[in-house]
This record gives C-alpha cells, structure tokens and sequence, in this order.
C-alpha cells in the first residue's frame, strides 16, 4: 500500500528532463514570453463570456438552478478569485524554481504526495487544459458566427450549435414544467413543436435555429464547425514548433490587451454612479456565486510551468512569468468590470453572452462594438493555443514516468514537440467543441482546477519540511500563511459549485482511479525500481 505514495526526487525529476532519450525540448523562452503565455491563457472566455453571468446571475436550464447575481460587486469577487490564485501562484513559482520540468502540479506532487496523488492531479489536469480548451473553442465559435454574420456571411445555423444548447428551454416555460425538463422530455417537447402541438418559440430559446435543424430520427442535428475548425488550426501550430507557437501568442496578446485598455479608457467616461447602486444586490452570497463563475477567467497562470524545459533559464523566469501575468490580468480585469457594471444596470446582463459588446451597442458605439467582436476572436485564439500547449507536455511527463505508455512521450525529431500527445489532444478538444455544451465544461473546469491548486499549496508546505535545503531561486513568502490560505480559499471558491458538477467531478476521478490501477501502477518506473515495501 506504501508503494501507492512513493515519490520521485527532485533530482530524478531533474535527471529525467534532461535524459537524451526524450528527444530534448528546445529552449527557447524568455521571462517575457513566459508572461505573455500566462496572459494568453488567462484572457479568454472567462472575462468575454463568464462577465455577463457573474453580473446579472442568471437561470440554469438544464438544472433547473437559479443563480444570484453578484451585481456590480462582481468586483470584489474578481479581488477574492485574485487573492486565492496569488496565493497559489507564489506556491506555484517556488515548484517550478526547485523543479525546472514539464509537468507543473502533476510533477510537484509527485515530489511531495507521492505516486497515486500525482496520477489523480495528472488525470485532473485533463479537466484544466484539455477540457477548458473545449470551453474556449465553443465560445471562439459563437464569436466568430457573430463576426461573420456582422460581415455578411451566414453560414447554416445548426452548422454553428451544439444539439443541448439548441434544446435550452425558455426561462418562462423551465419554470413551469421544473421536473420535466431531462433530454428526452426536451426530445418530446421538440416534436410537439414541429407538429404544431404547442408553441415552440415559447418553448424553446433557439426555435428558429431547431425549426430548419436536419432530424436524425427524433434528435436534431447541430455542430458548432467553427470550433472544430479553429481547432484543428491551434493543433497544427503546436505541433509545429513551441518558438512559432509562441510568436503567433505574443502577437494575439498584445492586440488583446490592447482591445481591453480601449475598453476601459473608452468605456469609463460613460459611466453613471447611479448604476452601481445597489452595490451587492444579494449580499456576500452573490459575490461567492460571481467569484465560483468568473474563477474560469483566471485559469492559465499555472499552464505557464509545463514550458519549464523549454525555458531558457526557469529558475529564474518561471516565477517572474507566473506572478507577472496574474498581475497583469487582474488589473484588466478589475478595471473591465468597473466600467462595464457602470456603463448599464448589472441586471441589463441577464442572458447576454458577449457583454462587453452589449454594453457598447446599448449606449449607440457600433463601431466600438464590431473592434470588440474581433479581439474577442483574437483573446480566445491565443488563450486555445496555450492550453492546447499545455496538455500534451502533461501526458509527455506522465508518459516518461511509465504512467502513460510510450507513445504519449514520442518527441517529434523534426519540430521537438510532443508531436503524439499534442496530435492526441487536438482529438480530445476537436469532438467535444462541436457537440458540447459551455457551461457543463466550464463548471467542470473550475472544479478540477481548484483541486489542483489545493494539492499545490499543501505540496510545497510538505517540501518545506523534507527538503528545507533544496535549492529555490524563488521562496513564497510568509509560506506558512500563504499556502494554507490558498488552500481555504480555493475551498470557499469550490463549496460555491453545484451539487452537480461535484457529482461529475466523483465520476471524472473513478474513471481515473480504474485507469491507475489497470495500467499505471504496473508500469510505473520508479515502481518497478523500488523494491516492494
């Protein structure tokens, strides 16, 4: 039972980087492409899709749900999302000046919780990258519908949705069948409509789009291809090369930043006052519901660690780029909701899915609204590239430790990257973006990423102890307050989930557990070295 918590070194870890049979990564990044990373991860959909919710709060028609709004107060739940991840990410830098290696939590905690902890971090790891990059991909979708429909190209509806959001019912007609809203009621619902039997534009959100959708027996046929599309484009450009990955970021970045400085320098001289009143419609309760919402806007910062072997010097520029881009974008995140909560009521959000263009629109600047929709298309192009990044050099790692086979681990001799594992990956996000629902993945997302973060917290504290003589480039100060704040935080942050995305996190982590003891735990290298206890 021991063997289950047996640890890697960090010297193993070292070693095993710099082992030629890998293939060799190529070192490559600066601390500013490093922050830049983080940026790009970190603006995406969170802050273009998840602003309108947080706000407004809204009804959850799967579930059948209410959310309470956070109103204008949605600031200070940016603050306290802002405080728990800098409390992760100080524990975060310190991990990855000992541990200059691919793998970010997964590897930290098989330095310090051991062997079955770091294969359940690994597989929750997949919910954080592989899983929000399909979140991301479905927003870059509707973004980019909506541009091209704002140019004149109108592409076949159902060509642009997934089957379960065209099925949303109406808030009205939700609250009055609560109990029978599962698929299949929605299935019957749906043939009702077309034959006439009742209304379907009471029924449904979406009738026009489900009314001229192709049937395949009673199941309406709908696939979001511009996320399958955008996709296959971000997979081909990791496999490429990390240093072209890198420049094509950079580039998006600095035109999103940009777009968001416009936003709050333009946005902030039509601000009313009275707007911000009330301040907190539903009290402390509304900022944890915002806060658990919006935490999506700040996942990334931690993707920046998996590029620890294709860092030039990551002792040093790990922690500079970790810090500096969660810095970065929780000053633009703070001044965007400000300006944005002050432009129109907080309740004018209610339902509106790019509300930084509906606040622009609502007050006559178009032309503001239409730049808007293009770097919403920018912002969510970098922050898919970064994660789609990340997740192959997290299967590499597991894979060089026997955890995942050998095929995980192959490093293209052409472009050194993790060439099957990243062409993996694309497959993972490309299926799901086309026929997948946003708002199930991004609660499942937080979920998975706030446990990671609680495992990093509590890892550098237990290395503290076992290993005060290690060498830290970077020590998180005041550690022994920090990190277990970190840890309290990120468990406020998650008791404000649904009962229903904990469910599904159980499940994720079954699956997962089944897996390790099918195939990881017999192949484990540092397993199979030690000898049984």
């Amino acid at each position: 039972m021991m063997n289950l918590f047996r640890t890697k070194s960090i010297e193993q870890i070292r070693a095993n980087a710099e082992e030629p049979e890998h293939g060799g990564l190529k070192r490559t990044l600066t601390a500013w492409d490093l922050a830049l990373l983080g940026v790009g991860a970190i603006i995406g959909a969170g802050i273009l899709s998840a602003l309108g919710t947080g706000l407004a709060g809204g009804f959850d028609s799967t579930y059948g749900v209410t959310r309470p709004a956070a109103g204008p107060a949605l600031i200070l739940s940016f603050l306290l999302v802002a405080v728990a991840c800098g409390f992760t990410a100080l524990c975060y830098a310190e991990f990855a000046s000992m541990i200059p290696a691919s793998g970010s939590a997964y590897t930290y905690t098989y330095a310090t919780l051991g062997e079955l902890m770091a294969w359940i971090i690994g597989w929750d790891l997949l919910l954080e990258y592989a899983v929000s990059n399909v979140a991301v991909a479905i927003s870059w979708g509707s973004y980019m519908d909506n541009l091209l429909q704002g140019l004149g190209i109108h592409i076949p509806r159902w060509l642009s949705m997934d089957p379960r959001t065209m099925l949303f019912p109406t808030e009205g007609f939700a609250a009055a069948h609560q109990g029978a809203l599962h698929f299949s009621d929605k299935l019957a619902y749906l043939a009702q409509a077309r034959s006439g039997a009742i209304d379907g534009a009471a029924t449904f959100i979406n009738w026009d789009i489900l009314k001229t959708a192709p049937m395949l027996g009673k199941f309406p046929v709908g696939v979001n291809v511009l996320a399958m599309v955008i996709t296959f484009i971000i997979t081909a450009l990791c496999v490429w090369g990390v240093k072209e990955s890198v420049k094509a970021n950079n580039i998006m970045v600095s035109l999103k930043v940009l777009l968001l400085v416009l936003v709050i320098a333009i946005g902030a001289f039509y601000v009313k006052p009275a707007n911000y009143h009330p301040f907190m419609p539903n009290g402390w309760r509304g900022v944890q519901a915002g806060a658990a919402i919006i935490f999506f806007a700040f996942i990334g910062f931690d993707a920046v660690s998996t590029t620890a072997e294709e860092c030039k010097d990551p002792g040093r520029d790990m922690p500079r780029g970790i810090i500096g881009s969660l810095i970065i974008c929780t000053i633009i995140y703070v001044g965007v909701c400000a300006v944005i909560s002050g432009i129109l009521p907080y309740h004018a959000y209610h339902g509106v899915a790019d509300p930084i263009a509906h606040a622009f629109k609502a007050i006559g600047m178009n032309k503001i609204s239409a730049i808007i929709s293009v770097g919403a298309v920018v912002a969510l192009g970098s922050a898919l590239l970064v994660y789609q990044m990340a997740q192959p050099r997290i299967f590499m790692v597991m894979s060089r430790d026997g955890l995942l086979p050998p095929w995980f681990g192959k490093v293209s001799p052409r472009f050194r990257t993790p060439l099957n594992a990243t062409l993996l990956t694309g497959l993972i996000v490309i299926l799901p973006a086309g026929f997948m629902n946003i708002d199930e993945i991004i609660e499942l997302t937080n979920i998975g990423t706030l446990f990671a973060f609680i495992l990093v917290c509590l890892g550098i504290l237990i290395l503290r102890v076992r290993r005060p003589e290690a060498e830290r480039k970077f020590k998180a100060p005041l550690v022994w307050l920090t990190a277990p704040l970190g840890v309290i935080f990120c468990i406020y942050l998650a008791y404000g989930l649904p009962r229903h995305t904990w469910i599904r996190f159980w499940i994720w982590l079954a699956v997962g557990l089944l897996a390790y003891f099918v195939y990881s735990a017999k192949h484990s290298k540092i397993g199979n070295e030690a000898p049984e206890a």
